[in-house]
C-alpha cells in the first residue's frame, strides 16, 4: 500500500549566503556550515535539535561534519544524494519520508561550493553516473556538459522547429529576474539580441544559454508536522514529490528519445499525490544549468505539450506577471549555480510572501531538479494554510 508524503512534512527553514564568483575565502565545509546555521535560526530550532542530515554528492560535508560542528545529541538518519542538480529536490522526498517513517523532527539540506572546482572535464570524468560518458564519448571530444546537452537541444529543433531565439526568451527572462534580486551575480540587463550576439560554446548552446560558476552555500531545514506548526516562520508544506530516471541514464546519445527527461516520468506521481493540476501552480523554479532543459521541463512536466515549449515561452512568458512565472530568483543562469538547493530557497521566500520579486498571491510552487544525465526530481510545495 502506498502512503503519501501530503502534508507529512514542512520546509520551516531557508537560507542562502551571499554568492560570489571566483574562489571564496571559505572552504565548501565551512560554507555548508554557515548556511545550515542560518537555516535552523531562519526556522527558530537549536542546531542540536536536528536529528537528520542529507548531504548533496557534489559536497565535501558529511553528516559527522554537523554532528560535530552543531553539538548534535543524537543524529537519527543520514544519507547522500548523488543526483547532481535533481539532488536538492529528491533530498525533499527522502526528507518527508524519513519523517512520515518518524525517525527524524527535522532534517537538515546543506549544500555549497567553494569555488575551487579545478578542471570540470577531471570532475566530470570521476562521477560514477558518467563512467560510460568517460569511456566511450569523451576520448572522441565530448568532454564537456554543453556538448553533451549540445545534442538534446539540436534534436528538439530538428524535431519541432524550436529556435535559438526561443532559449533566448529564457535566458531573458532569468536576468529580466536577476536584475532586481539583490543576491543575484548576473544583474545587467540581456536582450535577445545580446544573446544572439553571444559566442556559439557547443552549437546550437551559446554563451548565454549556459548557467554561470560561482561559489556560494543554501540550506533548508525540513521538519514534522507538530514541530512545524510552533517553530518561527510559518511552514512551507510539501504536497506531493517524485524523482524520475531517463532510459538509458548512462548517456544522453545512446537514448530512444533525447527530448525526454527523467521529470517526465515524475511529473504526474508528484501531481496525483499533491492532489492538484498544473494550473493551480502560481510560480515555478526550474533547474536551468542550460535554457534548453527549462523548455524541455516546462513540456515534461506538463505545462505544455512536447514540441510546444518554444510557443510557450515566447513574449515573456516566465517573467512574473506572465503566463508562469519561472525563477523569479534568477536561477542558475542569472542568480547563482548552487546545485538547486537556491531554487528551494526562493520557492520557500515565494509561499511565505517575502521574496525580491515576488509573485502576488502566490499559494502553490513546484521545483524541479535536474541531473547530470537527465534524472528527474519534482516537488509541489504550498504555503501554510491553518
Amino acid at each position: 500500500m502506498t502512503r503519501s508524503l501530503n502534508h507529512c512534512a514542512a520546509l520551516t527553514g531557508a537560507a542562502e549566503l551571499g554568492y560570489q564568483r571566483g574562489v571564496s575565502e571559505f572552504s565548501t565545509l565551512s560554507l555548508q556550515l554557515q548556511a545550515g546555521l542560518a537555516a535552523a535560526r531562519d526556522a527558530g530550532v537549536a542546531p542540536a535539535e536536528i536529528d537528520g542530515v542529507i548531504a548533496m554528492s557534489n559536497g565535501s560535508a558529511l553528516a559527522e561534519d554537523f554532528v560535530q560542528a552543531f553539538g548534535i545529541r543524537d543524529l537519527r538518519f543520514s544519507a547522500m544524494v548523488p543526483m547532481g542538480g535533481a539532488s536538492p529536490v529528491a533530498a525533499l522526498q527522502l526528507a518527508a519520508a524519513v519523517i512520515q517513517a518518524g525517525i527524524c523532527r527535522h532534517v537538515l539540506l546543506p549544500t555549497g561550493r567553494d569555488g575551487r572546482g579545478g578542471d570540470a572535464t577531471a570532475r566530470i570524468a570521476q562521477l560514477q553516473v558518467f563512467r560510460g560518458v568517460a569511456e566511450f564519448e569523451m576520448p572522441l571530444g565530448a568532454f564537456a556538459a554543453p556538448q553533451l546537452y549540445a545534442a538534446m537541444a539540436r534534436r528538439h529543433m530538428h524535431e519541432y522547429g524550436t529556435r535559438s531565439t526561443d532559449f533566448a526568451e529564457i535566458a531573458v527572462a532569468m536576468r529580466h529576474h536577476a536584475s532586481t534580486q539583490p543576491n543575484a551575480l548576473m544583474r545587467r540587463p540581456m536582450t535577445i539580441d545580446d544573446h544572439q550576439n553571444s559566442r556559439m560554446v557547443a552549437d546550437p548552446l551559446r554563451l548565454l544559454d549556459c548557467c554561470i560558476d560561482n561559489a556560494g552555500a543554501a540550506a533548508v531545514l525540513v521538519s514534522a508536522p507538530d514541530a512545524a506548526r510552533d517553530l518561527r516562520r510559518p511552514p512551507v508544506w510539501l504536497m506531493g514529490a517524485a524523482e524520475g530516471h531517463p532510459d538509458s541514464p548512462l548517456s544522453i546519445t545512446q537514448r530512444p528519445d533525447l527530448t525526454r527527461l527523467g521529470a517526465a516520468k515524475a511529473a504526474d506521481r508528484a501531481f496525483a499525490m499533491a492532489g492538484i493540476g498544473r494550473g493551480d501552480i502560481d510560480v515555478a523554479c526550474l533547474y536551468d544549468c542550460f535554457t534548453y532543459i527549462v523548455l524541455c521541463q516546462l513540456e515534461d512536466l506538463g505545462f505544455c505539450a512536447k514540441g510546444e515549449g518554444g510557443p510557450f515561452v515566447r513574449g515573456g512568458a516566465l517573467k512574473v506577471g506572465g503566463r508562469l512565472p519561472v525563477n523569479p530568483h534568477g536561477g542558475a543562469m542569472s542568480q547563482a549555480h548552487m546545485v538547486g538547493m537556491n531554487h528551494i530557497v526562493e520557492m520557500v521566500h515565494q509561499l511565505r510572501g517575502e521574496a525580491a520579486n515576488q509573485v502576488p498571491g502566490a499559494r502553490h510552487g513546484l521545483v524541479s531538479g535536474y541531473g547530470d544525465l537527465g534524472d528527474g526530481s519534482v516537488a509541489i510545495l504550498c504555503k501554510d494554510t491553518a
